[in-house]
């Protein structure tokens, strides 16, 4: 079952935020602490223009009628029953404002991304219930519709454990996968333990646990991780500001008989879940506002560069920075840190050695998962990120007799594990318990390594599938060449 991550009110005081590099002049200015937090405004002396770029909030729509929302959406549609422009939660109007709500009108708040252009998806109905096949066709809709990035503030349970409790689905990571080809960086939070079977939980929630999502989860002011923020030693990414947030909510959930809440159609004027906004829910889009800025700075990067970008350049979270549980390093709190736009944006514009794309993703499993090759021989460069996707898959036709030669050569010390696997498998990377390996490896590579070697003679025809996996834990993706010959 699929669960907007909004957890439990707790009481928590919002403190001034100090000025930014260029002043955030909204009336509200003062609440928005997260926006100094992630250092999002503080690389520009002034106010930048940047290149435009498209925001799916895939949620439970947007308030039509905010005036701190007018003009920032350019297109919405429902994938449920009701308007795109109606929120009767509030979830998706609160999301949306943090990521796009008008930085220069005079009321309100700031979004973090002043030049993102809010794509909306309703997928969430008036009772709560979420549809995964609105989800995903709401994803491919985002995608053919120019998103460059797509929020997710929202999952089901993973438990790669309890079958029972598992909530993954293949439609979801297709739909991200294809989301991915087409240049969408997805950014989704990893979950919140009052929608877990238990505080706090050991797994983030999908779809943050797929391969290419940024998986975000939440830290305090103080730098503190709470309870509620899923733990997760692989799939959480990146954590952001995710207590005491402030935001847009809908005028038809301001409180009426408050006189101080006429014409404040904000989080201190809603339901009390919104009062002292908490949630991994309210980090994600600050992560899909900084992945905006990036892209407006440069709009050539590749999803896995902007990525690479926020998760390397992220503040460490360890004892100093107020989290007593964090060691040094990526860690299951935090993973590789807290948000900092700032430093992600400087090592942007001082020509950090960023990862090369690869042309050949998504390549994630077997089956249609896998990248096609064409006639042997063939040599491929690729990489490898055992953070986000530690196996590449290749599919290669062998005829009956045929001899296959494989040999893999990492650009860094590391251990990379070839395998080639049968006609008919259908999955090497299996989710969960439920997806046991159906079938035995036909052939292993003679050792693990940096260099690497196999070698097959093909007993009966059909598709094979070559597959390279990482298995050490390097900082920065692992560039390859594989070469093919038959």
């Amino acid at each position: 079952m699929l669960r907007l991550f909004l957890a439990a009110v707790v009481a928590a005081a919002l403190l001034a935020a100090p000025a930014l590099a260029f002043d955030n002049t909204e009336p509200l200015a003062d609440k928005q602490w997260y926006i100094t937090h992630d250092e999002a405004w503080s690389f520009w002396p002034s106010a930048p223009k940047l290149s435009p770029v498209r925001v799916a909030v895939i949620d439970t729509g947007i308030d039509g009628t905010h005036p701190d929302l007018a003009g920032r959406v350019i297109m919405a549609k429902s994938f449920v029953a009701g308007s795109a422009y109606r929120d009767e939660l509030g979830h998706g109007t609160f999301v949306a404002g943090l990521i796009a709500a008008n930085p220069a009108n005079g009321f309100g708040i700031a979004g973090l991304a002043f030049n993102a252009q809010l794509m909306i998806a309703k997928v969430v109905d008036a009772d709560g219930n979420i549809s995964v096949r609105g989800e995903v066709e709401a994803i491919r809709w985002a995608a053919d519709n120019g998103a460059r990035v797509i929020n997710l503030s929202l999952g089901g349970v993973r438990d790669p454990l309890n079958p029972t409790l598992d909530t993954y689905s293949p439609l979801e990571e297709a739909a991200i996968e294809y989301a991915y080809s087409k240049g969408a960086v997805v950014v989704a939070a990893v979950g919140n333990g009052p929608q877990s079977p238990r505080t706090p939980w050991n797994f983030a929630h999908y779809p943050s646990a797929l391969p290419h999502v940024i998986g975000v989860s939440a830290v305090r002011q103080d730098g503190s991780v709470p309870d509620y923020s899923n733990r997760d030693a692989v799939y959480n990414d990146l954590a952001a500001p995710g207590d005491a947030i402030f935001s847009t909510i809908p005028t038809n959930l301001v409180e009426t008989a408050r006189p101080e809440c006429a014409n404040r159609p904000f989080s201190d004027c809603g339901p009390a879940e919104f009062r002292q906004g908490i949630g991994t829910s309210f980090a994600a889009p600050q992560v899909s506002a900084a992945a905006a800025l990036l892209l407006g700075q440069d709009p050539s990067l590749a999803p896995g560069q902007v990525a690479w970008l926020l998760e390397r350049y992220a503040d460490d979270d360890n004892a100093a920075t107020g989290c007593t549980t964090c060691p040094n390093g990526r860690d299951t709190y935090t993973g590789w840190g807290t948000l900092d736009v700032l430093s992600s944006l400087t090592a942007l514009t001082e020509n950090a050695s960023l990862p090369a794309p690869d042309r050949l993703e998504p390549n994630d499993d077997a089956g249609p998962w896998a990248h096609s090759l064409p006639p042997l021989p063939r040599t491929v460069a690729a990489s490898l990120d055992y953070w986000d996707d530690n196996a590449d898959i290749y599919r290669v036709r062998l005829g009956k007799g045929n001899a296959l030669f494989a040999r893999l050569t990492a650009a860094g010390r590391a251990s990379v594990r070839l395998t080639l696997w049968p006609p008919g498998t259908k999955t090497v990377e299996p989710r969960t318990v439920r997806e046991r390996l159906p079938t035995s490896a036909v052939a292993k590579g003679r050792r693990v390594g940096g260099q690497v070697r196999l070698s097959f003679h093909a007993k009966v025809a059909g598709t094979y599938y070559v597959e390279a996996k990482l298995l050490s834990q390097t900082r920065d993706p692992l560039q390859y060449r594989l070469s093919l010959a038959r």
